[in-house]
């Protein structure tokens, strides 16, 4: 199997007060971390890619630790969450579907209350793409007030044969929501759904 290659890692966190309203009691926090890798399928087709995806498993425990501390520490704030990644022009799409197993499933195991199918978006771009990560609530993916997108992106990431592989984690919904439908008080935390 392939050795994971870590060129650098990059977190960012924002913080929301308000967005022209009244100042919600506490802030809105998004965490997103990054983590650009070689790629080791670049530069031709490999059939059997899918060993990769177990190697990549403890990069996603570490960079869902990353997303949580970068929120201040305490798991149990995370509210929303959403995973991607973007591949540079040697590699190919399915080059980032791998990320979903280890990147979704190391969020899950590192926060409570996470029964909702993790988002997940994927491209290929050259140093510089952006990519809006989805996000939904961690319990309840139909929670309206947590549908959400963080833009992540690298200025000289990912090179032509990197993936810059992404996480996303917020502590609340967004600010002044008020379309309506499921809230988060009303999550019954049976299905992922509601």
């Amino acid at each position: 199997m392939p050795e994971v290659k870590v060129r650098k890692t990059l977190v960012q966190v924002e913080t929301i007060f308000h967005e022209g309203g009244p100042a919600p009691e506490a802030p809105q926090k998004r965490a997103a971390a990054i983590a650009v890798i070689e790629n080791p399928y670049a530069g031709g087709y490999v059939e059997d890619i899918l060993p990769f995806m177990k190697d990549l498993e403890p990069l996603g425990a570490e960079m869902a630790k990353m997303c949580i501390d970068a929120l201040g520490g305490d798991a149990s704030a995370v509210e929303g969450y959403g995973k991607g990644a973007i591949v540079g022009v040697n590699g190919e799409i399915e080059h980032g579907a791998l990320w979903h197993v280890p990147g979704g499933y190391a969020m899950r195991d590192a926060i409570e209350k996470s029964m909702a199918i993790v988002p997940s978006t994927k491209k290929v771009g050259a140093a510089g793409t952006r990519l809006d990560v989805p996000v939904t609530h961690t319990n309840a993916s139909y929670v309206r007030t947590h549908y959400d997108a963080v833009e992540v992106g690298v200025p000289d990431a990912p090179r032509p044969n990197e993936i810059a592989l992404v996480l996303v984690m917020t502590t609340a919904g967004r600010i002044h929501a008020r379309i309506g439908g499921l809230t988060k008080d009303q999550v019954k935390g049976e299905d992922g759904l509601r």
